[in-house]
């Protein structure tokens, strides 16, 4: 003899594992808002981007006027270039468009970056080819001949 709950509450036992769009939807809200929150708290924390301590990249004195070195900063690549006697300028080696590597180009005095024909004038700025935006920039500051990377 059956149970009577079993009569009145017939369960299909095939269709007990079903998730129903509602139930997913609740569940994807709710995990979604934890994972939010989560963030939120972390960064609230200080767990955000910690900014680099300055860093000695160069002497002025072994960087003569167009040429270029590259360095490492902050887990990153940069090209350090010597545009005039008291002109330098560091951006990022990884091209905007699918991160592949830019050159500097004395000669026409722009970066270059091969891969796709992406060019940028001597401030990063996007002249020519499929990169979406400009070359981020390092601040470099002179301290007498030495030259420092710094995050502002």
């Amino acid at each position: 003899m059956t149970e009577a709950w079993k009569s009145d509450f017939p369960v299909s036992w095939t269709d007990d594992a079903y998730v129903t769009r509602r139930g997913f939807t609740k569940s994807l809200a709710l995990v979604s808002g934890a994972v939010c929150a989560a963030n939120g708290a972390l960064l609230a924390l200080g767990g955000g981007p910690r900014a680099a301590p300055p860093a000695r990249i160069a002497s002025a004195l072994d960087l003569p006027v167009g040429a270029s070195k590259l360095f490492e900063y902050a887990g990153d690549r940069w090209l350090l270039v010597r545009l005039g006697e008291d002109r330098f300028v560091a951006v990022g080696q990884k091209c905007t468009h699918l991160g592949c590597p830019v050159l500097w180009k004395a000669a026409d005095r722009r970066f270059h970056c091969p891969c796709h024909e992406g060019y940028f004038d001597e401030e990063g700025k996007v002249l020519a080819g499929p990169p979406p935006r400009p070359l981020p920039r390092l601040a470099i500051r002179r301290e007498g001949d030495e030259l420092w990377a710094t995050t502002s």
